[in-house]
């Protein structure tokens, strides 16, 4: 790995050498359930050319590190760095000639502004930089896929501001095996791995949120469903229209999030596995099995908790088309580390439809709830409507409409509406 490591800074400094850098491919059409898309043109990768195949056998534009396909630099220039006039025989020139990398870069800006009527807040409405992220993403090897991506937004400080939210390397030798190692998303719940331009919503379900890791509601930092960890998947019985009958995924995480290292002697293991009984749709189940332990941890104060469980398991489906349809359960066991009086069984289900309502213009609808206690007196109930259009390739205009029912907040705050405007620009 650390070779790897080292050959990959390398190759990353002398970049300014090669004389043209390759960036995003004017020519991508882009999904609606992964960036823009054009519903008139079927999508077709490059061979060997995206990060990850989805269940179906085809390459996943949804997950956030399979989005682009890399494009090989000039080797020629490439090489030059690296192998004498002449060609070499040598074994340093063997492995630069075996390195044959390539790299493209990207990122995307969602921004947005929000107005509510909910009583007793500080404001009813805001701007907001919502995501600003720049990534690196290529080949090397031939079969090992990588990916580094930043978030450069938010104020400084402890696990906020400009951090790593990726940077793993894939071995993708076989479709029916693949191994990632580094920090990437977990493998809990289909819509944990969307990008947030994927989603569709203007933001991602509470059963996600919470349940998935995005902002957990054990104490952990704010990880974006993120992990340091190992994982091995693979797709699995390919039917006669090409896509792959069954997916298997399973991991081993530190449990602490993104850029912190293991605490404690106990391993999360996170596993899910589904099967596709026709093109587009999915139906599955996900586990998880961890602990998380508190990293501001003060005996004297009585309210906080030094290690909580975290035991979780859901089911869910997905058909992803025109036409989109997504709906999940999950269910959690474990307490909240920051507060020793919370619950400590919660559970949450989200369904959600996408329909094509002519060329670039889709609408969405959200029935999205959320038991702090698993009990009704604690649901949280979100009813989203959102607008998407499409313009180009590479900007979405969506518009969010959010009624919000929370049965156990005060009664002057637990019904209110939310309206937000936002804008996805990707480059």
């Amino acid at each position: 790995m650390k070779k790897i490591s080292i050959t990959l800074l390398a190759f990353l400094a002398i970049s300014p050498l090669w004389g043209k850098a390759a960036f995003t491919d004017n020519n991508e059409i882009i999904r609606e359930n992964g960036e823009l898309r054009n519903t008139e043109v079927p999508i077709a990768a490059p061979e060997n050319e995206t990060g990850v195949s989805d269940v179906s056998g085809n390459p996943d534009f949804r997950t956030e590190e399979a989005r682009m396909a890399s494009v090989s630099l000039p080797k020629s220039s490439l090489m030059d760095h690296f192998t004498p006039a002449g060609g070499s025989t040598t074994l340093g020139g063997k492995v630069a000639a075996a390195f044959d990398p390539s790299i493209k870069f990207g990122g995307y800006i969602v921004g947005k502004y929000y107005i509510n009527d909910r009583d007793g807040q500080t404001t009813n409405s805001s701007f907001d930089l919502r995501f600003v992220r720049l990534y690196a993403n290529g080949f090397c090897f031939k079969d090992f896929y990588y990916r580094l991506q930043l978030e450069v937004n938010g104020a400084p400080g402890p696990d906020k501001g400009p951090r790593i939210v990726d940077a793993f390397v894939e071995w993708q030798k076989w479709e029916f095996l693949r191994m990632k190692l580094g920090q990437f998303k977990r493998s809990f719940g289909f819509e944990n791995p969307y990008s947030p331009l994927a989603v569709g919503m203007g933001s991602y379900s509470q059963a996600t949120m919470k349940l998935a890791s995005i902002s957990d509601r054990i104490g952990e930092h704010k990880s974006s469903g993120r992990d340091v960890g190992i994982q091995l998947q693979g797709d699995l019985l390919p039917a006669a229209d090409g896509h792959k009958w069954l997916h298997y995924q399973v991991g081993v995480f530190n449990g602490q999030g993104i850029n912190h290292t293991d605490k404690g002697n106990f391993k999360d293991l996170i596993g899910g596995l589904w099967f596709s009984p026709v093109k587009d749709l999915c139906i599955g189940g996900f586990g998880w099995n961890g602990r998380y332990t508190n990293e501001n941890y003060d005996a004297s104060n009585s309210k906080l908790m030094k290690e909580a469980r975290r035991v979780r398991w859901g089911v869910g489906l997905k058909y992803e088309s025109d036409w989109v349809v997504r709906g999940e359960y999950m269910h959690s066991r474990g307490g909240v580390v920051t507060d020793v009086s919370r619950p400590h069984r919660s559970d949450a289900w989200y369904a959600m439809v996408g329909a094509p309502v002519c060329k670039n213009f889709k609408l969405y609808g959200r029935w999205d709830c959320y038991r702090d206690a698993k009990t009704w007196n604690s649901l949280n109930t979100n009813y989203g409507l959102t607008a998407n259009y499409f313009l180009g390739k590479n900007l979405i205009l969506q518009a969010n409409y959010t009624f919000t029912d929370q049965r156990g907040e005060p009664k002057a705050g637990n019904h209110y509406n939310t309206f937000d405007i936002q804008v996805y620009a990707r480059f």
